[in-house]
């Protein structure tokens, strides 16, 4: 009976001790990434819708709030605001590949 039990911990320990040996992760900011651009000044988080209409302009398109809490969203040329509430959350620069560079192609098959 001891013996299972040694076997049994030897093995977890052994598949435990595994996984960890995979998990590197890469992490590239932003601005480094292929197609990333100057866009000039975006919302700052934080700012209420009324701020950003006064500074921005008027948003070519708007998405209703989704969820709890109530998530909505302005879409610009360049990039799109996140709004919780009534305030800025995040501006995301849209991504935009570089001239040259092949969009949707796949790895074959």
């Amino acid at each position: 009976m001891k013996r299972r039990h040694v076997i049994t911990l030897s093995l977890t320990l052994g598949l435990l001790g595994a996984g960890q040996a995979y998990a590197d992760r890469v992490e590239v900011p932003v601005g480094q990434q292929s197609g990333a651009r100057e866009v000039g000044p975006v919302p700052n988080n934080g700012m209420t819708r009324e701020a950003v209409r006064e500074r921005f302009g008027q948003p070519q398109s708007r998405r209703a709030p989704v969820g709890d809490p109530p998530i909505s969203s302005w879409e610009y040329d360049d990039y799109v605001v996140y709004f919780e509430h009534d305030r800025v959350l995040r501006a995301v620069i849209k991504h935009r590949p570089q001239a040259g560079t092949a969009s949707g192609t796949s790895n074959g098959g």
